[in-house]
């Protein structure tokens, strides 16, 4: 499986942070937004990931992250020159995703935290097939299910009954996080998406073209794992608030790039030294030298 990190958009609710850099990265207590995402998709066993932005934007992303080589990975990089839809997302990544690869799509801007396993199990579940699905979202439940796509599911069955965008009145509190697997089919159909009353190509439509052929998978998230939506100051400062409390406790950082490279075996115990020693001297330093004499006993 291969990772798209959909990173453009004019962050216009983060105004005026946004006309210094792109919302992607802001940062989230310690680290760039962009971070959070990507680290997700090293865990779930993914080399090979792909980031869309804009033309103005990339070439900071690629400042901050190079080719990928120093956390064991690959990493390119796609120009969206106007926003049309997330689904345009596939039709930018065509190229990269190959001729069979089935293909994760992460929004930039969501954070998950807690119970990794749990994403682990749901990446193997969709390159096993192992509900013969070949789509698979997930469903997250929240406060405030109206601010995004809303899935209800069957009580007797557990299976989905409907998928809205946006609804003013929500038939469940499970809303759609910003994760998304699906086959290379998902290029074709969204070429056939017509954009909706915004203008734009939706990925609600395009997840329920998926359920109208019964090969829609869904995993509840459950309650030891937290989704943050990073869009406005306001969960911004949450988030990063979040992730501060948490490291501050555990004395472990989240979404440490070079750390995840290391325990997930992209690199090599040497070639983690090389990379740390030259990090510039910083707490961020420290704690991976911390990490490498605590994993090389």
């Amino acid at each position: 499986m291969k990772g798209i990190i959909l990173a453009g958009g004019a962050g216009s609710r983060l105004y005026p942070m946004t006309q210094v850099f792109t919302k992607q990265l802001q940062p989230i207590y310690d680290k760039p937004m962009i971070y959070y995402p990507l680290s997700l998709l090293m865990l779930g066993g993914i080399k090979d990931v792909l980031i869309i932005s804009t033309p103005t934007d990339i070439p900071a992303f690629e400042a901050l992250l190079g080719d990928g080589s120093r956390y064991g990975i690959q990493i390119s990089y796609k120009i969206q020159e106007n926003p049309s839809g997330i689904p345009e997302a596939f039709i930018l990544g065509e190229d990269f995703m190959g001729a069979e690869e089935d293909v994760a799509l992460i929004l930039g801007d969501n954070l998950f935290y807690g119970d990794f396993d749990f994403f682990r199990k749901a990446f193997k579940n969709q390159i096993d097939r192992i509900d013969g699905k070949e789509a698979r979202i997930f469903a997250y439940s929240v406060s405030d299910p109206e601010r995004y796509g809303v899935v209800e599911f069957c009580k007797k069955t557990s299976e989905i009954k409907s998928i809205e965008e946006k609804p003013i009145k929500p038939k469940s509190s499970y809303a759609i996080p910003g994760l998304y697997f699906f086959p290379r089919s998902v290029i074709n159909k969204t070429k056939n998406l017509k954009p909706s009353k915004r203008g734009e190509t939706e990925i609600t439509d395009l997840i329920n073209s998926y359920w109208n052929e019964g090969v829609l998978g869904v995993e509840r998230i459950n309650r030891g794992v937290a989704w943050l939506d990073t869009g406005t100051p306001k969960s911004l400062l949450d988030a990063s608030s979040f992730i501060g409390a948490i490291e501050e406790r555990q004395g472990l950082k989240v979404a440490c790039l070079e750390e995840i490279a290391l325990r997930m075996n992209y690199l090599s115990y040497e070639e983690f030294e090389e990379i740390v020693s030259k990090i510039p001297n910083s707490t961020y330093k420290i704690y991976l030298e911390k990490i490498g004499a605590e994993l090389k006993r």
